[in-house]
């Protein structure tokens, strides 16, 4: 999720990284992910086997949005075979990219080399999308992203790029909108210089000018350690809020830093801060914090009781920020390969033309795609905050005040 300098990227060449050796991923972590392939149960005979790919962090400081995304898939798909009903096995592929732009050719090589995989859930991160879009376009691969929100990644000629969720556009703009509601004067925006933080900040940053609030912006690199003279710059600027386009583990050290300089304005940060790992690591100086999302919380809403209660028994932790997005994305490959199967043959060209036709009620949304890939069902945003420890639903960000 990180954003590299997409020029180091481009030396990568894809042939040299097909050839490297697939990696197998033994590793245990949070949630109850382990190994690198699940499937379940055994097709009918002569039913064969297709892969559904993963490709987003399962290792490094973002793993822990990997691992609530790739569990939901994992469900996904664990549910279908057990049904009994497909005529073939669905298989689970993990490939970890880190949230690293840099990363991702490795990971979407290791995707490509397996002819059985029929579609990829992710990547995850807006940077690694970036890297990987045009490779996954190239191979006829479809990919359905659960949480990639930049909002410019539709507008790439990426051929294979489908998405579920709001894009930054969207979210930063109501962002904004709540936040000029509150009557600011003055807004400090800050980014990580990432690809979906600076995508998102600049959707804010636009916004809140377009209802004649005064910003003042400035950009933090991600491999930052230290937040003391950006927090103070924030406490001495005499804004009345704080919005920060990044990620988790980075927001949490922003927090501490702004609760040591005693910054009493209202602080909020976009669906990247959003997560267990910011909880932990803010602690005390997290609460009161908001956050913005195109994403459902699982645990109340009512469409997703039943999928809670089954990902809680098998992961033995409630689903996540994106958790129910995943399932829903994988749900929707699965019944584009039935589609294609029921239509004759299940190749990758088939698949694509079924999820570029795919019209699919899920838990979160009603999962359809534009002629970009752009979501054409009915997306929200939310708006959470952190209270003692724990983040909380306020409502749909479009009715707060």
């Amino acid at each position: 999720m990180r954003t590299r300098s997409l020029a180091k990227i481009a030396v990568v060449g894809i042939a040299g990284v097909l050839a490297l050796s697939a990696c197998s991923n033994s590793k245990t972590n949070n949630g109850g992910l382990a190994g690198n392939s699940s499937g379940g149960s055994s097709a009918p005979a002569g039913g064969g086997t297709y892969t559904i790919a993963f490709e987003g962090p399962l290792s490094g400081d973002n793993q822990q949005l990997g691992i609530n995304e790739v569990n939901a898939a994992e469900l996904a798909i664990k549910q279908a075979n057990a049904k009994g009903d497909l005529g073939f096995t669905l298989k689970l592929l993990k490939a970890d990219d880190v949230g690293d732009p840099s990363k991702a050719p490795a990971a979407a090589a290791q995707v490509l080399q397996d002819n059985t995989v029929m579609g990829v859930i992710g990547p995850s991160f807006s940077g690694a999308t970036k890297a990987v879009g045009q490779t996954y376009g190239d191979a006829g691969l479809a990919m359905i992203t659960p949480s990639a929100s930049n909002g410019t990644l539709q507008t790439l000629g990426f051929k294979t790029f489908h998405r579920i969720i709001p894009n930054d556009n969207v979210e930063g703009t109501q962002g904004a909108d709540w936040l000029a509601r509150k009557g600011l004067k003055k807004v400090f925006v800050v980014d990580d210089q990432s690809d979906y933080g600076k995508g998102v900040a600049d959707a804010v940053d636009k916004e809140l000018k377009a209802k004649g609030v005064a910003v003042t912006r400035q950009g933090v690199d991600a491999k930052t350690t230290d937040y003391g003279a950006i927090a103070q710059s924030v406490k001495s600027s005499g804004a009345g809020a704080l919005f920060y386009g990044g990620y988790d583990a980075q927001a949490a050290l922003f927090a501490k830093a702004l609760k040591a300089v005693n910054y009493t304005g209202i602080t909020a940060g976009g669906n990247g801060v959003k997560s267990s790992v910011f909880t932990k690591g803010a602690g005390a100086a997290g609460n009161g914090w908001y956050f913005t999302c195109g994403c459902l919380d699982a645990t109340i809403a009512a469409n997703a009781k039943q999928f809670t209660t089954d990902y809680t028994a098998a992961y033995n932790t409630p689903p996540s920020t994106y958790s129910p997005e995943a399932f829903d994305a994988t749900n929707a490959l699965i019944q584009a390969i039935k589609d294609a199967k029921s239509k004759g043959s299940v190749t990758k060209a088939t698949v694509l033309t079924a999820v570029n036709a795919i019209d699919y009620q899920g838990i979160t949304t009603e999962v359809k795609f534009g002629s970009d890939g752009e979501p054409a069902g009915a997306t929200t945003v939310s708006l959470y905050t952190q209270k003692n420890g724990q983040i909380v639903s306020v409502g749909l960000l479009k009715d707060q005040n």
